[in-house]
C-alpha cells in the first residue's frame, strides 16, 4: 500500500514513492539484513530501556540522569547494558515474528479495505492499526519470557530494590525462574503485556499512517525539491521522505507512550517483584502498592525516559524498517528510496 501517494488538501500533487508490500520483498535477505540493523538499534538504546525500567521498580522515586551517572560510577558504562545478551537473543526471534505478521496482516487488510470501498488513507490507517496489534499479539509468545529474565537482571543492585535472588547471567537467571515457577513463571504478566503492547502497536501504527498524511498534506509542499516539479506533480527527494516519516514515528511514539505508560509500569512491575506467594503479586496488589508510594502519579514513573526512549525508537525503528524494506524488494535499484 501507498501512505498516501497523493494529497489532495494541497494545490500540487506529492508523489511519494509507492509502499514495497510482502509479496515484493526477498524474504532471506529481509530477515537476515534485519537482524543485523535491528540488533545494532536495539543496542544504542538499551540504556534509555534500562533506566526506565529501574525507575518503574524502585520504590523511592530518583532522577533518572542521576541514576545513570551513579550507575557508571559504580559499574561502568557496561552497567548501562545488564541484561543486553539475553534481551538480543530473545529480540532476533521475535522481531522476525512481528515483521512477518505485520507485513502480512497489513497487506491482506489493506487490500480487503480497498476493495470494500475505503479510500486509500483510511485503508492504510486500517491496515497498520491491525497490523500493529496482531504482530504484538505474535510477538508476545517469543518476547514476553526474554522480558521477564531481562529485565530481572536490568534492576539487580539498583539502590532502593531488593531481589530475593541473584542471577550470574541470563540463562542463571532462566533456570532459577523455571526451578522457583515453572514455566509459567517465564509467563508472568504476559496477560498484561498483551494489553499494554497490542493496544500500543495498534495505536502506534495507526497514528504514524495518520502523522504521515498531516505532514505531507500540511507541509509537503514546501520542502520538496522545486527543480523536480512536473506540472502539479512534486517528486520529494529521500532525504525529504525519511524526515517526515521520522517525524511522524516520533509523534506516534510519544502518543503511545502517553497512553499506554500506566499498563507498562504495572507490567514491568508483575515480572519483577516478588509477592507474597510463589505465585507473584496480584494485578490489584502491585496498583495498589504503586498508589501507597506515590500516589496514581506514580503508575507513570519513567515517562520520560520511555518517551525519549520510544520516540527515538520509533524514528530509527522506521527508517531502518524502510530502508530494510527497499533494500530487500525485488528486483531493488540501489539504496535510493
Amino acid at each position: 500500500m501507498n501512505f498516501g501517494t497523493s494529497e489532495e488538501e494541497s494545490t500540487q500533487e506529492i508523489h511519494i514513492p509507492a509502499d514495497i508490500n510482502w509479496e515484493m520483498l526477498d524474504k532471506s535477505k529481509f530477515f537476515v539484513l534485519g537482524a543485523a540493523l535491528f540488533s545494532g538499534v536495539s543496542g544504542a538504546l538499551y540504556p534509555a530501556v534500562l533506566m526506565k525500567t529501574r525507575q518503574q521498580v524502585c520504590r523511592s522515586q530518583g532522577s533518572c540522569i542521576k541514576g545513570a551517572f551513579t550507575l557508571v560510577r559504580h559499574e561502568g558504562l557496561k552497567g548501562l547494558y545488564r541484561g543486553f545478551g539475553t534481551s538480543l537473543m530473545g529480540t532476533i526471534p521475535a522481531r522476525a515474528l512481528y515483521m512477518t505478521a505485520l507485513e502480512v496482516t497489513k497487506s491482506n487488510v489493506g487490500s480487503a479495505a480497498l476493495s470494500l470501498g475505503f479510500t486509500e488513507a483510511k485503508a492504510s490507517a486500517a491496515a497498520n492499526a491491525v497490523g500493529g496489534l496482531t504482530a504484538a499479539m505474535a510477538a508476545q509468545l517469543v518476547w514476553t519470557p526474554v522480558d521477564v529474565v531481562s529485565q530481572r537482571l536490568m534492576v539487580q543492585g539498583s539502590s532502593g530494590f531488593v531481589t530475593a535472588c541473584n542471577y550470574v547471567n541470563g540463562f542463571d537467571a532462566f533456570r532459577k525462574i523455571v526451578r522457583a515457577d515453572g514455566v509459567k513463571g517465564l509467563y508472568r504478566g504476559f496477560g498484561i503485556s498483551i494489553l499494554t503492547y497490542a493496544p500500543s502497536n495498534a495505536v502506534w501504527w495507526a497514528s504514524y499512517s495518520v502523522a504521515q498524511s498531516m505532514v505531507w498534506g500540511g507541509i509537503g509542499c514546501y520542502v520538496c525539491k522545486k527543480g523536480e516539479e512536473n506540472g502539479n506533480t512534486v517528486k520529494p527527494d529521500s532525504k525529504t521522505v525519511m524526515a517526515v516519516q521520522g517525524v511522524s514515528a516520533a509523534v506516534a511514539g510519544s502518543v503511545s507512550a502517553l497512553i499506554t505508560m500506566p499498563l507498562d509500569t504495572i507490567k514491568t512491575r508483575l515480572q519483577v517483584l516478588d509477592g507474597e506467594d510463589k505465585r507473584g503479586p496480584s494485578i490489584g496488589q502491585t496498583v495498589r502498592n504503586l498508589v501507597r508510594e506515590g500516589g496514581w502519579t506514580a503508575c507513570y514513573r519513567g515517562l520520560g525516559p520511555r518517551c525519549a526512549s520510544m520516540s527515538m525508537s520509533a524514528t530509527t525503528m522506521i527508517t531502518t524498517y524502510e530502508f530494510l524494506k527497499r533494500l530487500s524488494a525485488k528486483n531493488h535499484d540501489g539504496f535510493r528510496l
